[in-house]
Parts: structure tokens; sequence; C-alpha cells
């Protein structure tokens, strides 16, 4: 749908929940179609106060406002012939909806501060984590706005009802972090698969990326990867003779609530420390080596906390 999308020239709104993957969405539709030579510029809707919607999108003369030093050409002007992508386009306020609904009626942008119209050759792909009809409903959004956004339409579906797509996605961000961090190639194990193939994943692909970087990071540089969550889960397992399931275990929970704080407490200290386990070992009243123990049961890495410094 993408690749057919980017054929068009016509105004685009993407919706999906946070995570999903909007604004790659939205490149992908700039960068496979006719104006991929053309700048793409993105802007948080959410972002831009409402004193300064026009000036932001549209610019402003010289001496137009007390501030106003230079000429600006505004962010609309400075996507001329490109695209431009309105993401959080949800959370514009009444005000900012009418100056952007100006805008896509007539394709013109007037500075502040001047009086001459000029038209703009520029795509619109706008972005919301709200479903904008319903926003329409509940009278939050302009009607009049959301038929000029809703020409073409993307739905992204969230990670969970991807099926194995979250397997695949993984496996390609292992393969994207041995690249960038120049280290030898990782997979998932097993276990470690099924457990990312049974999560509801509320923040999406982005929340996946995060955690496999996070343990990439900490990970000893095997071609096994063993997710953290599936180690201690098997490590509980395998302790109590009981299933993972039951809250009700005074041990595990115990156990649980040991491991969140000693973990907790070694990272932070880490991160005071730059990485330094011998400074850290001196600041906590330890000897080193029975620190060193600590952070390999924990499976915490000293070296990844010295870029800190």
């Amino acid at each position: 749908m993408l690749e057919r999308i980017a054929r068009t020239d016509a105004t685009v709104l993407i919706e999906g929940e946070t995570g999903t993957g909007k604004e790659l969405a939205a490149r992908a539709i700039h960068y496979g179609g006719a104006r991929r030579s053309g700048p793409f510029i993105p802007v948080n809707c959410g972002a831009i106060p409402d004193a300064l919607i026009e000036t932001e999108l549209f610019g402003h003369r010289r001496g137009a406002f007390t501030d106003a030093k230079d000429n600006s050409p505004g962010i609309l002007r400075l996507a001329h012939t490109g695209s431009i992508f309105l993401d959080e386009v949800d959370a514009l306020s009444p005000k900012a909806q009418v100056v952007l609904l100006r805008f896509l009626q007539n394709r013109c942008v007037r500075q502040v501060g001047d009086t001459t119209e000029r038209s703009v050759d520029v795509r619109v792909l706008a972005a919301s984590n709200t479903p904008l009809a319903s926003l329409v409903e509940q009278r939050a959004f302009r009607q009049d706005l959301f038929y000029r956004l809703h020409v073409l339409h993307v739905e992204l579906p969230p990670l969970r009802q991807r099926g194995a797509d979250a397997q695949l996605l993984a496996d390609h961000f292992l393969t994207e972090l041995s690249g960038r961090y120049s280290r030898p190639k990782t997979s998932l194990d097993s276990e470690s698969m099924d457990w990312i193939s049974s999560q509801s994943w509320p923040g999406n692909i982005r929340e996946l990326e995060n955690l496999l970087e996070r343990e990439f990071l900490l990970s000893d540089g095997l071609p096994s990867l063993r997710l953290s969550t599936v180690r201690l889960r098997s490590a509980e397992g395998a302790a109590s003779g009981a299933g993972p399931s039951d809250p009700w275990n005074y041990r595990r929970a115990k156990a649980n609530a040991l491991e969140n704080f000693d973990r907790g407490f070694l990272e932070t200290l880490l991160h005071f420390a730059h990485g330094n386990v011998s400074f850290a070992a001196r600041l906590a009243g330890k000897e080193r080596r029975d620190l060193g123990r600590l952070l390999r049961k924990y499976d915490i890495v000293p070296h990844t906390f010295r870029s800190e410094a």
C-alpha cells in the first residue's frame, strides 16, 4: 500500500498507536515517490505553541514583531518541492487547526508581517496516535480539516496484531546492532523468541527495539542471546519447582525484590563510577572481587557505562 501511495501526490493520513512506525511510513512514501529529491521536513505539532503556529508554518518578515530580527521563510516554504510530515496532528489546538486548514485550501502562504501570498508546492503527510474520526465525533477536531487530511489513509497495526513480525523485527534489530557497535552477529535463543511472541508490547516496535538494544549491550557477545527476563523466569522455576505465574509464593517474591534492588543499585553505582569497578567497589564498601561476582550474577557489563563519563 505504501508503494502505491508513494506513486501519487495526494495528502496522506497515517494513524496508529505510539511506536508503530508512522514517521518511518511517511519517509517510505516520500522517498519512494517523485519528490524524493526534495526535502522531507518532520514537524511535531504538539510542540508548537499557539502563539507561534503562524510564524513557524508561514514564516515572518523582519520587524513583524519584537523578536523578529531576521526574515524567516517558515517550515512550509522550506519544504517546497518536497514533503512535510505533521506528526501528532491530533494535538493541534483549535487555532492551529484553522491555520493549517487555510493552507490546505489554497496551498499559499503569507509570512507574518507581509502582504504578499506565495504558492507552495509541498505534499502533506500527517500522523495521529488517536483516530481522527473519533475526535471529530467528540468535536475535538475540525471535520473540514479531517476531510482535507483524510484523502489517502494508512492504518498501522500494533505489534501485538502482527503475528510473527515481532520475531522478524527482533532478528533485524540484532543484525543492525551488530553493525552499529561492531560486534559479532547474535540471535535470540528459542525461549526468548517464544517470549517475544507472547508479549502485548504496549510501546510497539519502539519498545521492542529499546529492549533488544539494552540486552544486546549487556550481553557477553555470545552467538545466542537469552533475554534477562527469560533467564530470571527459568531460574525461579528451577529453584522453586513451581510455575512462574504464582504471584503469592513468598520465597519467589522476596527473591524478585532482592534481584530488583541489587540490579538497580549496581547499575546506579556503575553510572556514577563511569564503569570503574575498583572505584565502584570502594564507594560500595565491598571487595572488588565480591562486587565483580555480583555483576557477573546479574549479567551487568561495566564497560557499557564508560561512555557516560
